[in-house]
């Protein structure tokens, strides 16, 4: 008879700094991938990218997300890890719940505190159950087991795992946590050579209107460049800050970024960062913020002093599918929201989430209503993928 190895076991920790984990065991987890040399699939989850956000002060204490970092340890090694987060609030996570708060509320609940898995401000797809390669689906389990143990343990509301994969999505539902389908707009690299190449797989129509569009941008009065690392320089933080300024005041009230994450990200992050810059007369007067994935271009904020027609299209957009088949990227994701985007290329893709509610009366509630969610979702990428800008592809023409 063979001898069976015990089974591992496992130590999970709840930090409240990163400062508490060394950086090569969190990158590690989050991006094993680079072991080649290469980027990570996405920057949003490396060390740098998280401890920005806590060294900046744009999360922590007064901002309603509160660090609570889970770290998994097996014979000593830390084997899996996961950005979690107490909320106090619905804020800056773009999968929204604001309903389901004020049902509980209104039955007599309290909603927040919750958890968060997530990265803050980010409608980005990723990892969210971030594992050593071989710790795959034990690292998963033993991170979701820790954070609805804490979340019950602290008698909170609920824990959510917002943009996690389809396959995450999937082995979380495996193990009793609700499964969410949502849609953003991604734009598809099907080898284009150049820009002329995509437009000519568009309809006549819609490639007219995305060349006029694009006149109008370039007829502004100035130029656009994409800066990326040494490329970008202090002054070109200093003049994105105003502009994301003027944009989180009129979409959130405040910006959720602090200025000194800018000034981090300078000196941790330019590599990772492709920045639009629109100048006209020696002056930024528009610019948008991308982030460089493996395989993706990641766009993020945009904001003007002045209003020029198109150009919003043009910095976030265009210029975001000219990156990305320059450089042999497979997607663009252009962040939450906007069916507008659809006209310019980008097609329904369906996002993911997970969650557990600790009142199994309000949980069983939210089952039904995400079920029915899932089906009109569908339906929805259905109906707008078949009306989107692609030409129709005649019988002669197929291959």
């Amino acid at each position: 008879m063979t001898e069976q190895s015990p089974a591992p076991t496992f130590a999970v920790s709840v930090l409240s700094s990163l400062t508490q984990i060394a950086a090569s065991d969190w990158d590690a987890c989050a991006c094993p991938e680079t072991a080649d040399g290469g980027r990570p699939a996405d920057p949003f989850t490396t060390y740098r990218f998280l401890s920005a956000l806590e060294q900046s002060g744009s999360v922590g204490p007064g901002t309603g997300w509160d660090p609570r970092y889970l770290m998994v340890e097996s014979d000593g090694a830390v084997v899996a890890t996961a950005p979690l987060y107490g909320k106090g609030h619905s804020q800056g996570e773009y999968i929204f719940d604001h309903n389901w708060a004020h049902a509980l509320e209104s039955a007599g609940g309290r909603y927040y505190p919750k958890l968060q898995i997530a990265v803050p401000f980010t409608p980005a797809t990723g990892r969210r159950f971030l594992t050593r390669p071989g710790h795959e689906a034990s690292g998963m389990a033993a991170l979701v087991q820790g954070a609805v143990q804490f979340g019950a343990e602290n008698q909170l509301s609920s824990l959510h795992a917002t943009f996690c994969t389809e396959g995450e999505a999937i082995a979380g539902e495996k193990m009793g946590l609700l499964r969410r389908t949502t849609q953003q707009f991604h734009w598809l690299n099907q080898g284009y050579a150049d820009f002329d190449a995509f437009l000519a797989a568009l309809s006549s129509r819609k490639r007219k209107t995305i060349r006029k569009e694009r006149r109008t941008a370039q007829a502004f009065g100035g130029e656009i460049r994409t800066l990326t690392g040494d490329q970008i320089r202090p002054e070109h933080w200093d003049a994105f800050w105003r502009f994301y300024q003027d944009t989180g005041a009129r979409k959130w009230g405040t910006p959720y970024l602090t200025r000194d994450f800018f000034h981090i990200a300078q000196e941790t992050m330019r590599d990772d960062i492709a920045l639009v810059m629109c100048l006209r007369d020696g002056r930024a007067v528009a610019g948008a913020l991308n982030f460089i994935g493996r395989d993706a271009l990641f766009g993020r904020y945009w904001g003007c002093v002045e209003d020029h027609p198109c150009l919003h299209f043009e910095a976030c957009y265009y210029q975001a599918i000219d990156f990305a088949i320059r450089h042999g990227l497979a997607r663009v994701e252009a962040g939450a929201q906007g069916e507008h985007k659809l006209a310019r290329g980008y097609l329904p893709t369906p996002t993911h989430s997970l969650h557990w509610i600790a009142d199994q009366g309000f949980s069983d509630a939210v089952a039904r209503y995400l079920k029915a969610e899932r089906d009109a979702v569908g339906e929805d990428i259905e109906i707008l993928t078949a009306y989107g800008p692609f030409r129709k592809v005649t019988q002669e023409e197929q291959p």
